[in-house]
């Protein structure tokens, strides 16, 4: 089976949420004449909203028809084992002009019985904010079911959650059963299982245009949500520049920090996965023995597996997000 001979963009599929805004068309240049646009989904195998590919000869393949023709190449070996045809991970960029509603995501377990889907385990990195924006992950303390049950019937959940103001460069590592909500005035990078599977505990008591209540999920999230908490949940990481710095690593998938201020080599003769690139700051170019493709600020890009080596060259000082299954 021939090689994939080049990097891959696709087309991104825009969704309209109740709390979305225009940052996404405004900061990060996304071609839309819609409002309210709160996520833009880059690479996507959720049923009925494939990812199709918008540049070079692959131009109008879907992601489906791409892992069909070319499976080991574009997945790799060991990914493949692991997940099959279905490719394992969903990735957003989001804008919340309001604040989403609290939330919890399945495990893996709870999502293969109820939902016959993977389980929801995600991180984030945020782009920019606003001042004061906040965001909500875990509980201050632990606590049990039926002190859980007495905040969300008195709406005091507010006030046994975790709250932290956020800025720039900060990286949170949500795994599935931890409650969260990103937070008015935060533009993010979203990496994340593929699942569309969120289970709706508290929105604020917003209506939609309609006027209508969104649907909340209490006996779902009651099964899903883990009690526990944690010191701190922020992910603490130093960037070196021209360098690869760790943010996370966990079963579902590796993520990076690449600060490009000069042309670097990059070489994964070690891993047996595709790579993906989103770029949250500046523009870069990327240069292979089969082709060359740009990548500026918002864009997104998949280097099939079977492409080993290739060159990153700034524009300008530029930060990408890598990604690969390890």
């Amino acid at each position: 089976m021939n090689n994939i001979k080049q990097f891959i963009k696709f087309e991104p599929i825009f969704k309209e949420k109740i709390w979305g805004g225009d940052k996404l068309k405004n900061v990060l240049n996304k071609k839309t004449t819609n409002t309210h646009i709160g996520e833009s989904w880059e690479i996507s195998d959720v049923k009925e909203e494939v990812s199709v590919i918008s540049n070079g000869n692959l131009r109008g393949v879907n992601l489906n028809e791409l892992i069909q023709k070319h499976t080991f190449n574009l997945l790799g070996n060991k990914v493949y084992k692991q997940f099959g045809n279905d490719f394992p991970l969903l990735i957003k960029f989001i804008d919340a002009r309001e604040a989403l509603s609290i939330q919890v995501h399945p495990d893996g377990e709870l999502a293969k019985q109820k939902h016959n889907s993977f389980g929801k385990t995600e991180m984030w990195y945020v782009m920019e904010s606003d001042k004061e924006a906040e965001l909500i992950v875990g509980f201050k303390n632990e606590i049990n079911e039926k002190e859980y049950l007495h905040h969300l019937k008195n709406k005091s959940l507010l006030s046994i959650l975790n709250v932290d103001k956020v800025e720039k460069g900060d990286v949170y590592f949500i795994p599935a059963g931890r409650v969260h909500a990103i937070g008015a005035g935060v533009l993010l990078a979203e990496i994340q299982e593929t699942s569309d599977i969120t289970y709706r505990i508290y929105d604020w008591d917003r209506k939609d245009v309609d006027g209508n209540y969104r649907e909340l999920h209490t006996e779902a999230a009651l099964i899903a949500l883990d009690y526990s908490s944690e010191k701190e949940y922020k992910t603490k990481y130093t960037i070196l520049e021209n360098e690869v710095t760790p943010i996370v690593s966990c079963p579902y998938f590796v993520t990076n920090i690449v600060s490009v201020t000069k042309s670097m080599k990059i070489n994964h003769q070690d891993k047996d996965s595709f790579i993906i690139y989103m770029c949250v700051k500046g523009e870069v170019t990327f240069t292979s023995k089969y082709n060359i493709e740009k990548l500026k600020v918002g864009e997104t890009l998949l280097v099939p597996a079977c492409i080993k080596e290739f060159k990153i060259d700034p524009v300008n000082k530029s930060e990408l997000l890598e990604v690969f299954i390890k």
